[in-house]
């Protein structure tokens, strides 16, 4: 019982450490931001799968539910999940929960197979999104506001979780072997 509760642990400061961090990659007119947020839910649900990553990713949720400011830019409270950002919190669990599972049958050997995995894992995450905010802004301002700003942001994010996730099963790998 307390392996799995240091893995949460471990997954949730993970979660709340990477999802301050803000890095804007704009270029003239063209807003680039990126923060480390569905990064990190998809590195953490690769690493402890589905049960313990959609639990960790669900309490994640939860604490900025109740006011904990652990959202991007420090946002929190119930409210956050109708605003515009609430459709990618939704979709934080379901793809977290997907690539969890995936990573159990795959495996995060392989850097292609990592960045399939990753590419997915931020679809479902953008589509749920974008879905999100198509139901209340129409399809336009979703893309708009939703997607197209975050692309470049996205790719970047796939390519850096595959090769966090290549790199953790290299690590752990030669730990073990050396024991």
């Amino acid at each position: 019982m307390s392996t799995i509760f240091f893995k949460i642990s471990l997954g949730l400061v993970f979660l709340i450490v990477l999802t301050q961090f803000t890095l804007d990659l704009s270029y003239q007119a063209v807003a680039i931001p990126i923060t480390g947020q569905s990064l990190a839910v998809l590195v953490v649900a690769a690493l402890l799968g589905p049960r313990l990553g959609g639990m960790t990713i669900a309490i994640y949720l939860i604490l900025g539910g109740i006011g904990l400011p652990v959202f991007a830019n420090g946002a929190s409270g119930w409210e956050t999940f109708s605003k515009g950002s609430g459709g990618f919190l939704y979709g934080f669990l379901i793809a977290g929960c997907l690539l969890g599972w995936l990573a159990e049958r795959w495996g995060i050997a392989n850097f292609l197979k990592n960045i399939g995995m990753m590419a997915l894992g931020t679809v479902v995450i953008l589509l749920i999104g974008v879905g999100h905010l198509t139901a209340k802004y129409g399809l336009g301002k979703a893309l708009e506001y939703g997607f197209y700003p975050f692309l470049p942001g996205a790719i970047i994010k796939v390519i850096a979780g595959a090769l966090i996730l290549t790199v953790w099963y290299q690590f752990s790998n030669k730990l073990s072997r050396n024991k």
